[in-house]
């Protein structure tokens, strides 16, 4: 009879443990100024189903827009998009009920941040208006310092409405960690800084500067996952640039497009990252367009396209892929919902699962 027993109970931790493997966060962050929202929401995503149900908000926060996670998933760093009073929060999070409490936050040293990564030393942030790049400290509770670093770039390109002045659209480490990556739409420019993880007041050193086709406007870039390859999307003509990379060093050995042949409308790439198991690359254009790229990924890193398709919104501003890469969900701003797609695991075409969330105003999705 215990021997009974005990094969009951072991049959039921393993089902316990199996269902609860298949759910994971998925953090949202969102604009606030634009229809009701409480900015940062946590929702539990089932990774075999693409099911949803909402775990908690936060409170009274102001166009928490970018956010990113920390290794342990205990605390949540997120920029507050705002002009000139911008704002770097972090939260303390509970990953088990999805609960956030904001513990502080401080300037963000330069205007309408988009774009943050962090360490577990530091945390880095693109101030787009403000054309620079901020560092900022951690604590010993998970919080952050006042800056340790402020790096203004400069510079202009031929693009006279969006190119006026340098505009820092992004920062990414290279996986190695060494070094830190900045995409300048405003210069058309990416440029390579040092990653100094332990300095006081030189994390960021500058290596090189790398610059794209003048106009193109470099927002977005990823690796391929053996860290050879970099992709890097052009919001403003929607070119895709692939490089070869070894330590510091870029190289051009592709130029690609979302843009479909003769299309006449706006342009306006966003948002590019490569599913899990290393054979696709996803990329999408907004504008007029409203679509999703997907191309295969030859040996030699170099892209062919597979297909294009409508995200089903307006303005799909960022997207991501569930860990298992069975998903992809993207989120679309103007249209206010993220439409979540199964991946096809052959081919990485995309199918409309005719799921979605109705959210205001959404920009960054991360799973934890």
């Amino acid at each position: 009879m215990k021997i009974f027993y005990l094969i009951l109970l072991t049959v039921f931790l393993v089902s316990k443990m199996t269902a609860q493997d298949k759910n994971i966060n998925l953090i949202i962050g969102t604009y606030t100024n634009s229809c009701e929202s409480k900015g940062i929401y946590v929702y539990d995503f089932n990774t075999k189903t693409a099911d949803l149900k909402l775990k908690s908000t936060s409170e009274n926060a102001i166009n928490p827009s970018y956010l990113t996670v920390s290794n342990d998933a205990k605390f949540i760093y997120t920029v507050n998009e705002n002009g000139g009073k911008s704002m770097v929060s972090v939260y303390s999070f509970d990953s088990e009920f999805g609960l956030l409490q904001l513990l502080n936050q401080h300037d963000s040293e330069g205007a309408d941040p988009c774009y943050i990564i962090n360490d577990s030393k530091n945390v880095t942030v693109a101030n787009y208006s403000g054309g620079s790049i901020s560092v900022f400290g951690k604590g010993s509770d998970g919080g952050i310092s006042q800056v340790k670093q402020v790096i203004q770039h400069k510079g202009k390109s031929i693009n006279a409405q969006r190119q006026e002045s340098a505009h820092v659209h992004m920062v990414q480490f290279t996986p190695d960690k060494k070094f830190v990556l900045a995409n300048d739409l405003g210069t058309d420019k990416i440029y390579i800084y040092k990653y100094n993880q332990n300095s006081k007041n030189k994390i960021l050193e500058i290596k090189d500067s790398v610059a794209v086709k003048a106009g193109s406007g470099p927002r977005h870039l990823t690796f391929s996952n053996d860290g050879k390859f970099v992709y890097l999307l052009q919001e403003l003509n929607g070119g895709l640039t692939v490089f070869s990379y070894k330590k510091g060093m870029l190289k051009m050995i592709q130029e690609a497009s979302v843009v479909v042949p003769d299309f006449k409308g706006q342009i306006g790439a966003a948002d590019i990252h490569v599913s899990p198991n290393g054979k696709f690359l996803y990329a999408t254009n907004r504008g007029s367009a409203n679509t999703i790229s997907c191309f295969k990924i030859q040996k030699n890193g170099q892209l062919k396209l597979a297909e294009t398709i409508p995200t089903e919104g307006i303005g799909p501003r960022n997207f991501v892929i569930d860990p298992t890469g069975k998903f992809l969900l993207v989120a679309n701003q103007y249209s206010n919902n993220v439409v979540i797609f199964s991946i096809n695991a052959t081919t990485g075409k995309l199918f409309n699962t005719g799921k979605k969330i109705d959210l205001c105003a959404p920009v960054c999705l991360v799973f934890k």
